[in-house]
């Protein structure tokens, strides 16, 4: 394969800013959309720079894509100002409600009518943490997938990448392109476009694919074709239960097995309003009747 076939195409998903507290609806079921600030997860723009960084050492092209609404257009036109050559957005109201399961099916058709021979996104999701439907599209058509990505290097037919193993560990894996390659948030620091290329994306046409440009049915797609069932959204406890502190008179194996269980219940404090000379005499009682010092006097 050639350096100058190399084609490369971006998955970029829109993701909620943590920081806003997030309400659920009455329902239990979803997120309420007032308050919520959106943006274009952190781990796909790393994917997206290491992308570009691939393209220009080889003389590659990028496609970013997204699934969503038109207010996808915003991240997708963020990816033109960062050098991509090509941008398109997928949707229908009708792939609202899928899962995981009907959600792969949207990004493995894709890509197997783009054919690209990397396909980049990130590892996780900012808001929901990891998102299995990339690499489960990728496992659909037999194309090997790299998890945790921090670099790679690319040379005849085949990638070299460095990823994150457990405990910190570094790890070098290689795989035949074409291939999947899920990079981590940390992974680079994405380039910042500047007013020019932000400009010029403006004139640039996002392409809208619809179902029939997929081809797919829509008994695949959306709900009808989840596979998971539906259950209601829960936040985990801002303060997780604890137990009441420790009896004094256990030994200290016990106190310390149940403050490990479950922390310590917060004491009422009180102020202690003495003077120094007698807040002295009074820590030399307690240090002679616990037997730390001797007897007597000072």
């Amino acid at each position: 394969m050639t350096k100058t076939a190399m084609q490369m195409l971006v998955l970029l998903r829109e993701t909620c800013d943590p920081k806003p507290p997030a309400r659920l609806t009455a329902d239990g079921y979803g997120v309420r959309e007032r308050g919520l600030r959106r943006i274009a997860n952190p781990a796909d723009l790393c994917a997206l720079e290491m992308a570009m960084q691939l393209a220009d050492s080889n003389n590659g092209t990028v496609t970013v894509f997204a699934i969503g609404p038109d207010r996808l257009d915003d991240h997708l036109r963020l990816g033109l100002a960062m050098g991509a050559g090509r941008a398109l957005r997928v949707w229908n109201p009708a792939f609202q409600g899928g899962d995981a399961v009907s959600e792969a099916r949207l990004v493995e058709q894709i890509v197997n009518i783009l054919e690209p021979d990397l396909f980049f996104t990130g590892s996780r999701l900012l808001d929901r943490g990891g998102d299995p439907a990339p690499a489960l599209a990728s496992a659909n058509l037999g194309r090997p997938y790299v998890t945790s990505a921090l670099a790679i290097a690319c040379s005849d037919g085949e990638v070299e990448v460095l990823r994150k193993s457990d405990r910190g560990a570094r790890q070098r894996v290689r795989a035949m392109m074409p291939c999947t390659l899920l990079f981590e948030a940390d992974s680079c620091e994405p380039r910042y476009p500047d007013q020019d290329a932000l400009i010029r994306s403006l004139d640039i046409t996002i392409e809208v694919w619809d179902r029939p440009e997929l081809g797919l049915c829509l008994s695949v797609l959306g709900a009808p074709g989840a596979l998971l069932g539906k259950d209601k959204c829960s936040f985990p406890r801002v303060n997780p239960k604890r137990i009441v502190t420790p009896d004094a008179n256990l030994p200290a194996f016990e106190r310390i097995l149940a403050l490990l269980s479950g922390g310590i219940k917060p004491r009422q404090g009180n102020v202690h309003a003495v003077s120094t000379a007698q807040t002295v005499d009074m820590l030399y009682d307690i240090f002679e009747a616990e037997g730390l010092i001797g007897g007597g006097g000072a």
